[in-house]
């Protein structure tokens, strides 16, 4: 699969059809999903019906838009009007969206081909893919190992070449980490710069859906958009997009990068460690001033996460009850109805966050858990506006190992837990924050190296991004497929 700017040129020079970009693209997927299990819903149909309108359009003569007739996958935890949406849970099978959200409706006026949604953990509860009510989706560099989470569909299907691009959302790294464990380009946006109308919620103060891509300026081409302002989304910012393609320079002459110190200890893979601090010397090369800086209350963000999301899931998946919509699993009596329905329709992880969760927010503890957790997550953003104002981007490893193999942690969720370690700080501060390749281990698994930007300043991620993109060749490695 190439990139989107190319297939928009051959497009445009009637080189392929846009019937054929997504005939291809279906054909990748039949091949392919056998193995790979990136997707829960193929849908071949309507992206064939849109691409054959893109080509109606290309016949008459008129201007194409970037992303007409470009192949992208969903993640299925957002709304699809028409097409199953289940969230990878049992408890939603069979639900079909009678709305769509904000952000599918902007890549369907965009002319995009939706070729199908993507697996995940359940409700997005994971770092592995392996909680899906569904099937475990593999890793295209070793279908022995897990693909990330809880986008691992997403990231997956971008690694596969199965789609061009991909959507997925992220509320302790389940963007990034993914990315960094498939060997692609993962963006989590600033809390706000994109609408979740239509997301499911798993803990609506964290949740922000952004692009997984091949290259940073096809992620860049795709938060343009589907960022922006929406009255139907209460914590929508409402500022003007930029244009993310004209931040995208080879030189980082002037700017400072921060290192965070505390992602470089203990728990951190040796190998990781080495691959993320050749990348900052390369970042050096660039031009960039290199500091250390200091997060110390960085390593409070793991305990602090565990406590809000969780509590926030609760509340959210309060409303599977199998009153309006999903499965019902009992009808003797309304008590029977509510425990039977959730007992078989959700997962042990997903259980075990709701129990966490109601816990954290009951009668005596919610001061002790829940209000002392908002209180260290206000220390925390307070860590980063400190570092921001000695640098321009703060750089870290994304995960601080590469993909673990299927099954290893599974019996052990607090080791699973600490997947998302160096993400998760991120959101519980409404940052921006872009995973990118950086290099391999020694069984040729890639490694991400996680940039992070102040707020509202994803022109700076994409320009350090680039430039990094364009110094090396991480980027252009494809996994030895399956």
């Amino acid at each position: 699969m190439t990139s989107i700017r190319t297939l928009h040129q051959q497009l445009v020079t009637k080189e392929r059809s846009a019937v054929e970009i997504a005939t291809a693209t279906l054909e990748r997927i039949q091949a392919l999903e056998p193995k790979l299990k990136s997707f829960l819903c193929v849908t071949a149909d309507q992206a064939l019906a849109t691409a054959q309108q893109v080509d109606a359009k290309i016949a008459r003569g008129e201007t194409l838009g970037l992303l007409e007739g470009i192949p992208i996958a969903i993640k299925d935890n957002l709304c699809t009007q028409g097409v199953p949406t289940t969230c990878a849970s049992r408890i939603l099978e069979g639900f079909i969206p009678p709305y769509e959200s904000t952000v599918t409706q902007k890549l369907k006026d965009a002319g995009a081909v939706m070729v199908g949604k993507t697996n995940l953990d359940e409700f997005a509860m994971g770092s592995s893919t392996e909680n899906s009510g569904y099937q475990v989706t593999a890793n295209p560099w070793d279908l022995s190992r897990v693909p990330g989470g809880s986008s691992g569909g997403s990231a997956a299907a971008v690694a596969a070449d199965e789609c061009v691009v991909a959507l997925g959302s992220d509320t302790g790294g389940s963007i990034r980490q993914p990315a960094s464990l498939c060997g692609v380009v993962g963006l989590k946006p600033t809390y706000g710069l994109v609408s979740r109308f239509g997301l499911v919620a798993y803990a609506s103060s964290l949740d922000q859906i952004g692009p997984f891509a091949r290259s940073v300026e096809d992620s860049a081409i795709l938060l343009q958009a589907i960022a922006g302002y929406d009255a139907k989304d209460s914590t929508s910012l409402n500022v003007e997009i930029p244009d993310y393609t004209q931040f995208l320079k080879p030189s980082l002459k002037g700017l400072k990068i921060g290192v965070i110190r505390e992602t470089f200890g203990e728990g951190l893979d040796s190998v990781v460690a080495e691959t993320v601090q050749a990348a900052i010397q390369q970042l050096q090369k660039l031009g960039a001033e290199i500091k250390e800086v200091s997060c110390p209350r960085f390593r409070y963000g793991l305990p602090v996460y565990y406590i809000i999301a969780p509590s926030e899931a609760s509340a959210n998946l309060a409303r599977y009850d199998a009153v309006k919509y999903g499965i019902r699993a009992s009808n003797r009596n309304l008590m029977e109805m509510y425990t039977q329905t959730r007992a078989q329709g959700f997962g042990p992880e997903v259980k075990r966050r709701i129990m966490l969760g109601t816990y954290a927010l009951s009668a005596g503890y919610y001061d002790a858990y829940y209000l002392k957790a908002q209180k260290v997550r206000t220390l925390i953003k307070e860590d980063f506006d400190q570092a921001f104002s000695q640098v321009d981007v703060l750089v870290c490893p994304t995960a601080p190992t590469t993909a673990f193999r299927a099954g290893e942690k599974t019996t052990d969720p607090l080791s699973m837990y600490l997947s998302d370690l160096m993400t998760i700080p991120v959101n519980l501060a409404g940052l921006p924050s872009m995973s990118l390749p950086c290099g391999f281990d020694s069984q040729h698994l890639p490694i991400g190296l996680q940039l992070i930007g102040n707020v509202l300043r994803e022109d700076r991620l994409f320009h350090v991004g680039y430039a990094y993109e364009q110094a090396t060749t991480w980027h252009q490695q494809k996994p030895p497929l399956v």
